[in-house]
C-alpha cells in the first residue's frame, strides 16, 4: 500500500491545486467509521458531505453493486435499462411530483431545472420570461448555472460574465421577494436549508410566500435538496418537513450511496414543456447507479432510518444545545441529521485537532462546524462526539 507521503506528493504534482485538503487518506470504511492507511479509526460526521447516508460499506449496498457490476454497468440512454423506470416512479410515488430526469451530479441537475423552467416560461410569456430569482448566502454548484444562482460572491468571483437576469433577495425576507418576482420570472431557486451557505432554515412562512408568488406569476418554484433531502431532515424531502410543494425539486447526494447520481423531478404542467433531444446525459440514470439507488430507498424504509434521523437528530441537538454560551459557541440551527454550530472563531483549527482524536467534523462558512453524519448514528457515536468537541472548544 502506498504511504501518505507518496499518495500527498502525486497530488501536488499531477492534480490541479483547487482542494484544500486535510492531512489524511482513507483507506477503507465500515459503519459510521472511516480507517486511514495506518489503520487508525475515525468517527464520521462528515459523511462523504452528505453522500455516506448509510455510511461505509453497508452490506446490501456492496452486495448490490456486486451482482449488477457482474451483469452491466453502462448502457447509452439510446436505450431502456430495467431500473431508470422504476427508480423514476419509486421518486415520483415518494415526492408526489409526476416526472423525473436522472444525471450524474448535483449541479448538474441543478443546470437541468433551470432549463426545463426556462422552457416552461418560454412557452408561457414569451422569451422575455427567463428571469431568476435565488436566495443571498445560497449555494447551488459550480457549473456556470449553477454557480449564476450561488448568492456567495467567493465562488462567482473571476468566473464572470455569468448568466444574466438573477436577482439575490435575503433569506426569509417577503418583502423583497413580493418585489423581485414578476410576470418575466422563470423560476424561484432556493434551498429550504442551506447547506454550504452554514446551515440556515428558510421559514415556513418564507417558502409559503414563495410558493404564492410562484403561482401569482406562473414561475417554477425550485427546491435545491441536494443537502438536505433524501431523509437527512427525518422526512424523504426536505419540503415534506415544512409542508410546501414545489414544482421542482433537486436531489443528489445519498441516492445512489457513493455513486455519481443526481435527479430534477418536476410536476407534469412544467416536464411537458421540454422534449426529445432538448436535454440529456451520458452517464445519467445507468443501470448500475439507478439499481444501487432502489437498494437505498429500500433500506431507508426497512431499517427505519427516517426515525432513526429523527430520534438522533433531537439527542445531537439537545448535547449541542448545551454547548451555547460556552467556550465562543453562538448558536445551533438545523434538524435532523444536517446541522451547524455557529463559533466566535475560525472553525477549521477545531476540525484539524479532531483528526488526532479520531473524529472527523467538518466547517463551512469559516466559523461554522457543520454534521452531516450517517443515518445509522447511534447515542453513543454522539457522546463521543461532543466529548472531543467539547475538549477541543475549551483548548
Amino acid at each position: 500500500m502506498a504511504s501518505f507521503g507518496h499518495i500527498a506528493n502525486l497530488e501536488r504534482r499531477f492534480l490541479l491545486s483547487t482542494y484544500n485538503r486535510y492531512p489524511v487518506a482513507f483507506a477503507r470504511g465500515k459503519g459510521v467509521f472511516l480507517f486511514d492507511l495506518e489503520g487508525r479509526r475515525y468517527l464520521d460526521f462528515v459523511a462523504g458531505l452528505g453522500v455516506n447516508a448509510l455510511g461505509h460499506a453497508h452490506p446490501r449496498i456492496v452486495k448490490t453493486i456486486r451482482e449488477q457490476a457482474a451483469r452491466v454497468i453502462h448502457l447509452s440512454n439510446l436505450y431502456y435499462n430495467e431500473y431508470q423506470g422504476q427508480l423514476a416512479e419509486k421518486l415520483c410515488s415518494l415526492s408526489g411530483l409526476q416526472r423525473a430526469f436522472f444525471s450524474n451530479s448535483g449541479t448538474e441537475a441543478v443546470e437541468g431545472s433551470i432549463k426545463l423552467a426556462r422552457l416552461a416560461g418560454h412557452r408561457i410569456g414569451g422569451e422575455a420570461k427567463c428571469a431568476l430569482v435565488a436566495l443571498e448566502g445560497s449555494y447551488h454548484g459550480r457549473t456556470f448555472g449553477a454557480m449564476s444562482l450561488t448568492g456567495q460572491d467567493k465562488y462567482r468571483k473571476g468566473f464572470e460574465p455569468l448568466l444574466g437576469d438573477v436577482k439575490f433577495i435575503p433569506r426569509d425576507d417577503v418583502d423583497a421577494l413580493r418585489a423581485a418576482v414578476n410576470h418575466n420570472t422563470s423560476a424561484i431557486v432556493l434551498e429550504p436549508i442551506f447547506g454550504e451557505g452554514g446551515i440556515y432554515e428558510c421559514s415556513a412562512e418564507f417558502l409559503r410566500e414563495c410558493r404564492a408568488a410562484a403561482d401569482r406569476h406562473r414561475a417554477a418554484l425550485i427546491f435545491d435538496e441536494i443537502q438536505c433531502g433524501l431523509g437527512r431532515t427525518g422526512n424523504i424531502f426536505a419540503f415534506q418537513s415544512f409542508g410546501v410543494t414545489p414544482d421542482i425539486v433537486v436531489i443528489a447526494k445519498p441516492i445512489a450511496a457513493g455513486l455519481p447520481l443526481g435527479a430534477f423531478l418536476a410536476k407534469e404542467e412544467f416536464a411537458s414543456s421540454i422534449s426529445a433531444g432538448q436535454h440529456g446525459t451520458t452517464f445519467g440514470g445507468g443501470p448500475l447507479a439507478c439499481r444501487v439507488a432502489l437498494e437505498y430507498l429500500a433500506i431507508v424504509e426497512e431499517e427505519k432510518l427516517l426515525e432513526n434521523v429523527v430520534r438522533i437528530g433531537s439527542y445531537l441537538q439537545g448535547q449541542l444545545q448545551n454547548l451555547v454560551g460556552e467556550n465562543g459557541v453562538r448558536e445551533v440551527r438545523g434538524r435532523g441529521l444536517i446541522q451547524g454550530v455557529q463559533l466566535d472563531r475560525p472553525a477549521r483549527p477545531i476540525v484539524e485537532q479532531a483528526l488526532a482524536e479520531g473524529v472527523l467534523f467538518n466547517s463551512t462558512q469559516e466559523t461554522v462546524i457543520r454534521f452531516l453524519p450517517p443515518f445509522l448514528l447511534e447515542e453513543k457515536h454522539v457522546d463521543k462526539g461532543i466529548r472531543v468537541l467539547k475538549k477541543l472548544l475549551k483548548r
